[in-house]
């Protein structure tokens, strides 16, 4: 009995190894479509993982990766001894929390404004120019923002029209991140308010219409059902924002930033860039960009564990 067991098994499974080869064949050409992607994300994100070691050693370029001196936990024990660290994290941190506390919650308002608006064509135009900074680098954008705050500007005459001395933007340090959160809305409300409008067309518009029958307000409504329904997804997005939590987006801050504002406007990301490639110090930045994904995945996971326990479904 156990003998014809094990051959009806083998039987089994060289037929499904053969079936699954059969069908691999027959559908090589939707595979091949797959190699490109293999190939950009191996070359681009799976390899480069392997040069974080350089974070564990005194990296010296002449010497390579398997030549260099082991260093241990130095460079990241640095990350805590250094004052100027400190200081680039307390920043990075302000500024990410400032983006979660006014950049995240604008596109859901905007979403359910867009939501209430009953006229499509209205609709589709307004979305259409709140969809179009996004397609703007941040070149454009912060050279438009630079027409638009010089002391010349059209911001400065509007206040020397009230009677206010003209303001030099650029070089109030206090003034830099409120500059940030404006540019960041303004370029990438529109944008992110997709998945919002998405989220708003899957509510069941009978408990709309039962809310309107039973004498809701717009105001209940939105608070009672719309946004209640579209709970989940706020709160993915949430969690998949806290594990960038320590990314204030390089190329804006790199293009803000001066030496007025360099005390206040200067992050994690720019700090990397001046150590990695400015300094040549290979190992330090590494280990400072290694912390940053580490923090980011522990964020993550505190997040997804939190949002489970409060009955939502997380991340996974």
């Amino acid at each position: 009995m156990p003998k014809k067991m094990t051959a009806v098994s083998r039987f089994n499974s060289e037929h499904s190894t053969k079936s699954l080869r059969t069908k691999l064949w027959s559908e090589r050409y939707i595979f091949l479509l797959l190699l490109p992607g293999l190939i950009y994300f191996l070359t681009f994100k799976i390899i480069p993982i392997f040069g974080n070691v350089i974070a564990f050693q005194e990296f010296n370029p002449f010497k390579g990766i398997w030549a260099s001196d082991w260093v241990g936990f130095a460079n990241f024990r640095r990350i805590f001894e250094d004052s100027e660290v400190l200081r680039v994290l307390r920043n990075t941190l302000y500024i990410s929390f400032m983006q979660i506390v006014f950049v995240f919650p604008a596109p859901i308002l905007l979403a359910i404004l867009l939501n209430e608006v009953a006229n499509e064509k209205v609709k589709k135009f307004i979305q259409s120019i709140v969809y179009l900074p996004h397609f703007f680098s941040w070149v454009v954008i912060i050279s438009i923002s630079m027409i638009f705050l010089k002391p010349e500007g059209i911001i400065n005459q509007v206040l020397q029209s009230f009677g206010y001395d003209w303001v030099s933007f650029m070089t109030k340090p206090h003034l830099f991140v409120p500059i940030v959160i404006v540019e960041l809305i303004w370029k990438e409300t529109g944008w992110s308010t997709i998945i919002f409008l998405a989220a708003l067309a899957s509510i069941n518009n009978e408990l709309l219409e039962a809310a309107v029958m039973d004498g809701a307000n717009r105001w209940k409504r939105i608070w009672s059902i719309i946004i209640p329904s579209i709970s989940g997804t706020i709160i993915i997005l949430i969690i998949l924002r806290l594990g960038t939590v320590l990314d204030s987006g390089f190329e804006q801050i790199f293009l803000m930033l001066n030496p007025f504002n360099k005390e206040i406007g200067n992050v994690l990301d720019t700090f990397v860039y001046e150590k990695g490639i400015k300094q040549s110090d290979y190992s330090f930045s590494t280990a400072v960009g290694l912390f940053k994904g580490v923090v980011g995945l522990v964020l993550v996971l505190g997040a997804n564990r939190i949002a489970k326990r409060f009955g939502h479904d997380g991340l996974f």
